[in-house]
């Protein structure tokens, strides 16, 4: 049997940075979950559901764009 192979699919890139201090014990929470320790740091995610989630949560806080 002949193996296919698997293509890789490129999924839509969430580009996230922190350009505001969380004030909460909450938003600090979810801004260091999602790895974003210092401002003007940027980390980039899947976009996926979970994480625009966590986004939402902290959206005025965060510069958020997306790349193909």
């Amino acid at each position: 049997m002949a193996e296919r192979k698997k293509k890789a699919i490129k999924e839509k890139q969430l580009v996230v940075t922190l350009i505001r201090r969380p004030g909460t014990e909450k938003l600090r929470r979810v801004t260091w979950s999602m790895g974003l320790r210092k401002l003007n740091r940027t980390h980039r995610y899947p976009d996926r559901p979970e994480i625009r989630g966590m986004i939402f949560a902290v959206k005025h806080l965060l510069r958020v764009s997306e790349e193909a």
